[in-house]
């Protein structure tokens, strides 16, 4: 089918993007293409790092903030982790209650960190107290999205540093989050990349407070310059918490980010939320402004109405991105009669 501008072959009742992106047909031919290089013989490893570069500066656009600031990774939780290891003993952090855990395992993992968990909707009333706030953007369970605002104020008010999870949210939903001290986000799902890919955003004053917990010859000012050898020698910017790329995935990321920085993501929000409102609506059920809708439903019953989605806290979880159509709302309904 063809959507935004673009081809993606989706077959009709996906609705698991939340999981699991799918990919335009650019992004698809060009990891095809370097698989190809791979087993023929013919790939260099220095060229990935032209795509490792349009990735950065892919994610950096969405982001509103600039290439230096921004490192590079496999996961969000591998990259949450530069955050969390850096926190002194006593540091107190805030965490909404059932996010998920590649936010909050990482601080919970630091021994002499304590982590408090405090309804979603509430949490911005609770930052006082608290050193840092970790939280989704957009809530992997159920879709529910954070009162940014709120939090923004919230947090200079208290002092406290903020860090965000913007893999629910980032390529679908506009952001404006580069006042937050640290904003990471998975590429494998709304940024329709390939795993292996992720990006952490650091706000310039804030890499005194992150640690390179995997620091490796890629984190280097020139990568190929450091991969021998002592002293210790990391880049100036926030490339010191790179991690050696995860080739395909950054091949496959540099033309989806690029892809979705050409879109006007309003429209894209639109059409997400509209789909996924018209959905709540028809089942008699109020809107509620996000991409992600979850439902009590019978996880057998939507399988067998063909349609792909996931099940999360235990109920079944559906997300509306570039390429579904009402056709997909329909198919959903008749999974209630």
């Amino acid at each position: 089918m063809r959507a935004f501008g673009t081809d993606f072959a989706v077959p009709p009742g996906y609705l698991n993007t939340p999981s699991v992106g799918i990919p335009p047909a650019p992004v698809a031919a060009a990891v095809a293409e370097s698989v190809e290089r791979w087993r023929t013989g013919a790939i260099r490893p220095a060229e990935f790092d032209p795509w490792v570069a349009r990735a950065r500066a892919g994610f950096a656009r969405l982001l509103g903030v600039g290439p230096g600031d921004v490192a590079m990774g496999a996961s969000a939780s591998q990259l949450v982790a530069n955050v969390a290891a850096a926190l002194p003993a006593g540091t107190r952090v805030l965490a909404a209650g059932g996010d998920f855990t590649s936010v909050t395992f990482p601080f919970a993992a630091n021994p002499g960190v304590t982590v408090t968990e405090v309804p979603l909707d509430v949490l911005p009333s609770r930052v006082e107290g608290h050193d840092v706030v970790a939280v989704s953007v957009v809530q992997s369970a159920d879709g529910r999205i954070v009162d940014l605002p709120a939090l923004r104020a919230a947090a200079e008010a208290a002092g406290a540093a903020v860090l965000l999870d913007a893999s629910q949210a980032a390529g679908w939903l506009p952001l404006d989050v580069a006042w937050a001290d640290w904003v990471v986000a998975a590429g494998y799902k709304w940024l329709l990349s390939p795993r292996g890919s992720a990006w952490l955003a650091v706000r310039p004053d804030a890499r005194e407070r992150t640690r390179a917990v995997a620091a490796n010859w890629f984190a280097g000012e020139d990568p190929w310059a450091t991969v021998y050898g002592l002293p210790l020698r990391l880049a100036g910017d926030a490339r010191a918490f790179d991690l050696s790329p995860v080739w395909l995935a950054q091949v496959g990321a540099a033309v989806a980010l690029e892809y979705l920085g050409g879109l006007d993501l309003a429209q894209v929000a639109a059409h997400n939320v509209g789909l996924a409102d018209s959905l709540l609506e028809k089942l008699g059920l109020p809107p509620r402004g996000t991409a992600i809708v979850s439902l009590e439903a019978d996880p057998g019953r939507s399988a067998a109405a063909g349609i792909v989605s996931s099940v999360r806290a235990g109920r079944v979880r559906v997300g509306f991105h570039l390429y579904n159509t009402a056709d997909d709302v329909e198919r959903v309904l008749r999974a209630f009669e």
